[in-house]
């Protein structure tokens, strides 16, 4: 297994499969409908402008078997030292703890980084990303109940959120 950092020329098809399959068959991303790749290549551009990481595993074959990436949690300066994490793994490849390797490099990433807060949003009935979150020392720190409708039933989203140690001086401004 190779962490390289993902871009949309070599593996923007890849994160898509991955993306749409948990869209239609999971409540993991809140969306109804598939991604188009022009969605991806503006994912792509989102993070590249944040200085955000696309971070993908890679298997011996030299193909993505997980990816992560984390964002803007939300868009007000104070902020700044938060950011919202994701983690997805190919269907047929879960259950190998690859999602642990993939969320442990992020949160060596954010840490690199300086930033304070990792954020996970979580369907609250997705046992196994909460047991994940908690293994590496997620806290819960709150649900908002029925926030999403999918499949036919109201979703509740559960946030999870690690504090880090960085950085060792934050600032105003």
């Amino acid at each position: 297994m190779q962490f390289v950092h993902c871009t949309f020329d070599q593996h923007a098809e890849a994160i898509l499969a991955i993306f749409n399959h948990a869209i239609l068959h999971t409540t993991a991303l809140y969306e109804y409908k598939p991604r188009s790749i022009e969605t991806m290549q503006n994912w792509f551009v989102a993070k590249q402008a944040g200085n955000f990481p696309v971070l993908g595993l890679m298997d011996e074959h030299n193909k993505l078997v997980a990816f992560g990436s984390y964002g803007t949690f939300r868009a007000f300066p104070a902020f700044k030292y938060s950011v919202e994490h994701s983690v997805y793994v190919a269907p047929d490849q879960q259950g190998k703890g690859y999602g642990r390797l993939v969320l442990q490099r992020l949160i060596e990433q954010a840490t690199a980084e300086n930033y304070h807060l990792l954020i996970g949003g979580i369907d609250a009935a997705n046992e196994g990303s909460i047991a994940l979150h908690k293994k590496l020392g997620f806290v819960h720190s709150g649900t908002i109940a029925e926030a999403g409708f999918k499949f036919g039933r109201w979703l509740d989203l559960a946030f999870y959120q690690l504090k880090l140690a960085t950085p060792a001086e934050p600032v105003d401004g």
